[in-house]
């Protein structure tokens, strides 16, 4: 009866019900998409950081992260590799070696980085193979060709095609050089990459630095970059003491702080939304207690019980509650779902930004996540319920005969 009493009830002045169901359905599906492009956000200034250069976890020997120096490397064996590529967690493995020079071109030459890789395994790790702009990526067999960073190639007035000089110091001491082919050019936004990141084979930087079987790192891939501190100390137990993992968040401690500082960005954004909301409802339903009084009275004087009444007011609020949550549900749905798959395109209007070792792009889209559906649903109940309680417990403590007599 209660249940019947207060689906009526709500629909009694359908135009302040209205009012506040759209203001509810607004609301709920405006957090729900928000927080759907704070993942968004995240998710691409994270895979910036971790999938267009460092990955989501590094083994290396121990304060070669820190130092780069040459002579702290590793065996390049077969058995570690696949012993790395077969930890729980992992998807791709890829070995490294990192070397600094100079990059010519005719009168230009600038500092830039090399960094051998099997391309192969590398694209397991991470994906500038799909930053490319101009030429190929390097493929299997890729010897003497290499890919550059656009700002690299315009300072060098390279182009695909191109040769190039460069020059560095061997681990023996000797100078290393070689005439290299510009196969590919990357643009990943991230200043520090494009201006000096060269990508090249292994095994001919390798015999270019004198390091014949050695690596400087092995960069791995997670399925979820979120547990990459899991694994990475699972790794770090199972290793040589002389050894080194570290995950993203180590290798980036102002990345990790971004992520942190995640939680705290969405609990603001629902209080701010929610208090709005709840402000409403309880507007809405303390009209509907100071028009019903007299009618309160009655049914007490009638023999309801006071928590019964307090229970009518408080189903008000939470089947008004349920039929916003089913259409907000609905409509965020709708919206996340065509800010993932079309999203919008604001480099017209912006440039990346560059912050904390990733790169947030001129571009809006969002990520499906389970939570940043049920938080704002459940939360929504609960603003329903807390906002619906002060009427109800109002309506509670009115006195039969004087509630009789309200005008």
């Amino acid at each position: 009866m209660l249940l019947t009493l207060a689906t009526r009830n709500i629909w009694r002045n359908k135009r302040r019900t209205l009012l506040t169901l759209s203001a509810m359905v607004v609301s709920s599906s405006l957090l729900m998409l928000s927080l759907g492009i704070f993942s968004g956000m995240l998710m691409d200034i994270l895979a910036s950081a971790t999938e267009q250069y460092h990955g989501h976890v590094v083994v290396s020997r121990s304060g070669y992260q820190d130092e780069r120096d040459m002579f702290l490397n590793i065996a390049d064996e077969p058995q570690l590799l696949a012993r790395l590529a077969a930890s729980p967690g992992v998807v791709g493995a890829s070995p490294r070696l990192r070397a600094f020079g100079l990059l010519s071109r005719g009168n230009n030459t600038y500092p830039a980085e090399i960094l051998g890789i099997e391309p192969g395994r590398e694209r397991q790790v991470t994906h500038l193979d799909h930053k490319l702009i101009a030429g190929s990526y390097l493929p299997d067999d890729a010897g003497r060709q290499v890919v550059i960073g656009r700002g690299l190639a315009e300072k060098l007035g390279a182009t695909p095609g191109d040769e190039v000089v460069f020059v560095t110091q061997a681990a023996d001491g000797s100078i290393g050089n070689d005439l290299l082919t510009v196969s590919g050019i990357f643009e990943t936004g991230d200043a520090g990459h494009d201006n000096a990141l060269v990508m090249a084979e292994l095994a001919w930087l390798q015999e270019v630095m004198v390091l014949p079987g050695r690596l400087h790192e092995v960069a791995l891939s997670v399925a979820d970059p979120r547990l990459a501190d899991a694994a990475a100390a699972d790794l770090a137990a199972r290793l040589p003491a002389d050894f080194e993992v570290l995950d993203w968040g180590r290798l980036l401690p102002e990345m990790r702080e971004v992520i942190a500082s995640y939680d705290v960005s969405r609990m603001i954004l629902v209080v701010i939304l929610y208090s709005a909301t709840g402000l409403g409802i309880l507007n809405t339903f303390f009209m509907s207690v100071l028009e019903r009084t007299r009618e309160f009275g009655i049914l007490m004087a009638m023999g309801m019980k006071p928590w019964k009444l307090r229970a009518m007011v408080l189903l008000e609020t939470l089947v008004m509650g349920l039929l916003s949550l089913a259409a907000g549900i609905t409509l965020g749905l709708l919206l996340t779902w065509y800010m993932q798959a079309v999203g919008i395109d604001l480099s017209g209007y912006l440039t990346p930004v560059t912050y904390a070792g990733g790169t947030i792009l001129p571009r809006l889209s969002a990520v499906f996540e389970a939570k940043n559906i049920w938080v704002p649903a459940l939360i929504l109940l609960a603003t329903c319920l807390l906002a619906g309680y002060l009427p109800a417990r109002r309506a509670a403590r009115l006195r039969p005969v004087e509630a009789i007599r309200e005008n």
